[in-house]
């Protein structure tokens, strides 16, 4: 892989719990609006600034991107966010439930993307890549990383092990998950140079989370290229912020569905359909989640229901087929419910399982939706065998947890 070291803008210490901030697709604008309540440094005024505008602005009107890069430019001016001088690479720990991974932040290259050697396993959905495409665009910096995995690599992993044993230059839990965050800077130019000779003999890169992200540095790193008539291909707007964990690191939670009607049809009529692929048995109100693959859990109506499979509804040999996200999408929200196009139709909605199963039930319970869908999640195993051959997972397949912490450094192509 071609990687590269950067001058990352980043807050002083004092101030990283103050700016760092949530990705920004993990929460609706009155949250991140609720959550930067009081806070003028909070990242969400970059990468949520609707917040700065009344409640019920629209995040996409042009005004609001426009407000994104005024405050990226102000924060810069005030001292919150600061370029380091020389060109570095970081290490960023995150520790959950007494678990901690580690990774190394970089920046990837733009053609390793559009070569297919940083390989997706999901679609993107057009609204969402356009939105980022936008925002890459104003900014003209990637202000959120990608979050990446690669087979794992004892040097590299040597190279880390030194590094952590010295004071972090962030250390600090974050609301609302209490996750603990931190990060050191590798300032030794050796060490700088071998990690880029390390990551050369890499083959392939996995996008965990982050596929929109992605897309748009592409699509934006292509635009820039094109009309600069000296591109070189080393530039750094061809060059994108990324976060790369080992795959033993990684755990992947489930990644559930909330839909909005039944396609006209009434509970028991939706209940005798589903009969026909899978095995269908009422639970109960209290919450059921599924326990393998191939067994889903639905809510509808108060109750909880378990759909197992039926024997000929999937294929374990094929990456795809033998996906449940699959098996569901094809034979549930398509074939019932006439959702043809996750990407686009606005009946359906996805809840990270980080959220649990009980925003599933509320959403539900409020009328907002009619029935919700919970999955096994998917394994590391099928991600890399989905990516490896080249298929794609329908949007919205998996969820990592803990997501990476916003703010702690950003890519500037200036």
């Amino acid at each position: 892989m071609n990687v590269k070291p950067f001058k990352g803008i980043r807050p002083p210490q004092n101030l990283v719990e103050q700016v760092s901030s949530r990705p920004y697709d993990v929460l609706n604008s009155e949250e991140a609006r609720e959550e930067a309540h009081g806070n003028e440094k909070s990242l969400y005024r970059i990468i949520r600034p609707e917040i700065d505008f009344p409640v019920g602005t629209d995040e996409h009107d042009p005004v609001v991107y426009v407000k994104a890069a005024e405050n990226f430019k102000a924060f810069q001016a005030n001292g919150w966010l600061q370029q380091d001088e020389k060109e570095l690479y970081y290490i960023y720990a995150q520790s959950r439930n007494g678990k901690t991974q580690y990774g190394l932040v970089l920046c990837a290259h733009i053609g390793d993307y559009l070569t297919g050697r940083i390989r997706d396993h999901e679609l993107t959905r057009r609204d969402k890549e356009e939105d980022r495409i936008k925002h890459v665009r104003v900014n003209n910096a990637n202000i959120e990383p990608v979050f990446f995995t690669y087979p794992d690599n004892e040097e590299i992993d040597g190279i880390v092990a030194k590094y952590i044993t010295n004071e972090p230059a962030y250390d600090f839990v974050a609301a609302p998950e209490h996750y603990r965050h931190r990060f050191w800077i590798i300032h030794d130019d050796a060490d700088i140079e071998r990690i880029t000779e390390l990551f050369a003999d890499v083959s392939t890169f996995y996008i965990a989370d982050g596929h929109h992200r992605s897309a748009a540095a592409a699509v934006v790193g292509t635009e820039k290229a094109r009309i600069n008539p000296n591109h070189q291909g080393n530039e750094e707007y061809y060059y994108f912020l990324a976060v790369c964990f080992p795959s033993s690191h990684l755990t992947i939670i489930d990644y559930n569905r909330v839909v909005k009607d039944l396609n006209g049809l009434a509970d028991e009529e939706f209940l005798k359909a589903l009969s026909l692929h899978f095995f269908v048995e009422k639970k109960g109100a209290e919450i059921f989640k599924p326990t393998r693959l191939h067994e889903f859990s639905l809510y509808l109506t108060g109750y909880w229901y378990a759909l197992t499979a039926k024997e000929g509804t999937y294929d374990d040999q094929d990456p795809i087929e033998g996906l449940d996200v699959t098996i569901s999408s094809r034979l549930i929200l398509d074939e019932i419910l006439g959702i043809k196009d996750l990407r686009s139709d606005n009946r359906i909605d996805f809840v990270g399982g980080i959220r649990g199963f009980g925003e599933l039930k509320r959403r539900v319970d409020s009328g907002e939706m009619k029935m919700a869908l919970a999955l096994y999640p998917v394994t590391m195993e099928q991600l890399i065998n989905t990516s490896d051959s080249g298929n794609i997972m329908p949007p919205k397949t998996t969820w990592f947890e803990p997501k990476l912490r916003s703010g702690l450094v950003i890519h500037s192509f200036e």
